[in-house]
């Protein structure tokens, strides 16, 4: 928390109703979830103790957030089983409206609910717009001086937050140098993502460019094209060599 420590934590009061689901038994349903931003980049949820449907039993375990207290911790029980270590309290939080409140893992949940949708990865930020723009700008990739991908019918996708992203179609891109991965990543507003990394005959780039074969249906302009990681390839945009970005997803 470094840098932070000082400045209060943003709460905010969310307008969906959410649930969370352990081994298909319900952990939580609110219709007054907060919004709390424990990081900069994106906001987890917090759930009125009495909106949790599951046990909550003491683990005799505490841990120290810095700018919300001491956390109590507590496993999550259903009678389909348990998540040990799965939600915390902070009983004395600066902030009234979380002392009342619970933190549940998001990874330790099944399923998570915003309204009746699937949501993954963390909650979407109310503040987070993703533009996806057709475009006639010639967009060339290069890695280690060799040109991967070229095309002049991009997609720009513009994310609050993040450097433009270029996908383009896979008929641009040299698939001779792309080598398959295990890596996926999941993103609430575009979906999951397929990886590969490019071989270019003088070192093995691991994971620099990924596909989102199926996306959500607010993304479907990206379907099936590809996308280089700005900040870990050159992008040349009408010829000019664009400056590598930085970001926290790179």
């Amino acid at each position: 928390m470094s840098g932070q420590q000082g400045k209060p934590i943003r709460v905010e009061q969310g307008q969906k109703r959410v649930r969370a689901y352990l081994n298909g038994q319900l952990v939580a349903d609110t219709y007054a979830p907060l919004l709390v931003w424990e990081s900069p980049y994106y906001p987890t949820y917090y759930v009125p103790v009495a909106d949790i449907t599951a046990e909550l039993v003491p683990s005799g375990e505490s841990d120290d957030h810095g700018r919300l207290g001491e956390a109590e911790i507590l496993h999550v029980k259903t009678t389909a089983g348990a998540a040990e270590k799965a939600a915390r309290r902070y009983p004395a939080a600066p902030e009234p409206v979380l002392r009342d409140a619970v933190r549940l893992d998001w990874g330790a949940m099944s399923e998570w609910l915003e309204e009746d949708e699937p949501v993954y990865t963390h909650p979407r930020d109310p503040y987070k717009r993703v533009d996806i723009l057709a475009s006639s700008r010639l967009v060339r990739v290069e890695i280690d001086g060799v040109k991967v991908a070229e095309s002049g019918q991009p997609r720009l996708l513009f994310e609050t937050g993040l450097p433009t992203r270029y996908y383009l179609p896979l008929s641009a891109v040299r698939m001779d140098l792309l080598r398959p991965s295990d890596t996926s990543t999941h993103c609430p507003y575009k979906g999951s993502a397929a990886y590969w990394s490019v071989d270019t005959g003088t070192r093995v780039h691991k994971d620099v460019v990924w596909i989102y074969r199926t996306p959500l249906p607010e993304s479907q302009k990206i379907a099936g094209l590809a996308c280089f990681y700005n900040e870990r390839v050159d992008i040349y945009l009408d010829g000019e060599k664009q400056a590598r970005p930085k970001s926290p997803l790179a």
